[in-house]
């Protein structure tokens, strides 16, 4: 397992310097930012990231993300265009030495939330999600606004957008994935490049736009279109886990005993209704989700891939980009840390008294 850390190049206040003092840390999660969605990522602005970070004693393990530009995803004639750019920048991406590319199929939006500062008891603040609030919220308004999101959008192509997603259902949009996967898998595996598919965030439909990967019968679907080795997850703990009947360290054995997940986004959520919850420290105690299982059945599958502490609290006064502090997410991964060398010291003496009572 590889930890990593997600850092937004040079625009973003936590400097790779701050990032290398992190215990255990080795990789950098990270994207090529000033290039228009849809068009070709230069081969320079690539190698200089890489440069930049391999300067620091660190690796840039996985892109995260790619952009699958819209036409492609509301499967227009002009999708051909966009996904020979996204060929190309797999080919980009690999002549630079990059293994692991992320990317995700929501229609317009990234992760979505309700808060950006909602206020924990412990007067840190953290991102949250209440079905009541969203359901009152208009995109078109421009209500809100999120770091994942792509903000070059304007009212008027919000509006168009929108009108055309009044014809995309469910199985409409699985036979735009389809189309999508089975012209840049091909490449991937040319390439030599892993690709990652991030889950739905919320696993649900929002704003009436559809939404697909969410569950373990999705993954299932999603890896069947094309069978190969380099179409895979980026298993998101936070996401995924969202939905109370996803049955999260059972997903990563199963999927990881096919060898389909390449990247894990280890994030920590409490539920606290009917499609509401909050995000919350990565502790196990903190959430729903039982953070030593999931380590458990990691090492179960013996994952080797990247790893990086997902969204964090906003915590000792810090301010910055909501999610994606210093300090949270730094305690996060050395959390992250400490079960994966007692997960994987006890699987050894496991072994040890195992071969002991069979002599």
């Amino acid at each position: 397992m590889e930890m990593s850390f997600r850092w937004y190049g040079d625009s973003d206040p936590i400097s790779l310097d701050y990032i290398r003092q992190i215990p255990g840390m080795k990789g950098i999660v990270s994207a090529i930012y000033d290039v228009p969605v849809g068009e070709v990522w230069p081969v320079e602005k690539i190698q200089a990231l890489v440069d930049k970070i391999t300067k620091k004693g660190l690796v840039l393990s996985v892109i995260e993300s790619v952009p699958v530009h819209e036409h492609i995803k509301l499967g227009l004639p002009t999708r051909e265009r966009y996904i020979e750019n996204y060929q190309q920048t797999i080919r980009n991406l690999a002549s630079c030495g990059i293994q692991t590319i992320c990317y995700n199929f929501m229609p317009v939006f990234d992760w979505t939330r309700s808060s950006l500062e909602h206020p924990l008891p412990d007067g840190s603040t953290c991102l949250s999600y209440e079905k009541a609030i969203v359901e009152k919220m208009d995109p078109l308004q421009g209500e809100l606004s999120l770091p994942g999101w792509d903000e070059s959008y304007q009212k008027e192509d919000l509006e168009i957008l929108f009108d055309h997603y009044r014809s995309v259902d469910e199985e409409q949009l699985w036979e735009n994935l389809a189309y999508f996967i089975k012209k840049i898998i091909p490449v991937a595996e040319e390439e030599d490049v892993k690709m990652a598919i991030h889950p739905d965030d919320p696993p649900w439909s929002i704003f009436g736009l559809p939404r697909i990967i969410t569950n373990k019968e999705n993954l299932t679907r999603f890896l069947n279109i094309v069978d190969s080795a380099h179409n895979g997850l980026c298993f998101c703990t936070g996401s995924l886990g969202a939905s109370p009947t996803n049955d999260l360290p059972e997903m990563i054995c199963y999927f990881g005993e096919k060898q389909r997940i390449h990247f894990m986004h280890a994030r920590n959520i409490k539920r606290t209704g009917d499609q509401d919850f909050h995000e919350s420290a990565h502790m196990s105690a903190y959430g729903s989700i039982d953070m030593y299982e999931i380590m458990k059945a990691l090492s179960d599958i013996d994952f080797k891939g990247p790893i990086r502490p997902d969204h964090g609290r906003m915590i000792w006064g810090e301010t910055g980009k909501p999610g994606y502090g210093l300090y949270d997410r730094a305690l996060g991964a050395v959390y992250l840390g400490g079960l994966w060398e007692a997960v994987q010291k006890t699987k050894a003496l496991d072994s040890k008294i195992s071969t002991y009572m069979e002599a």
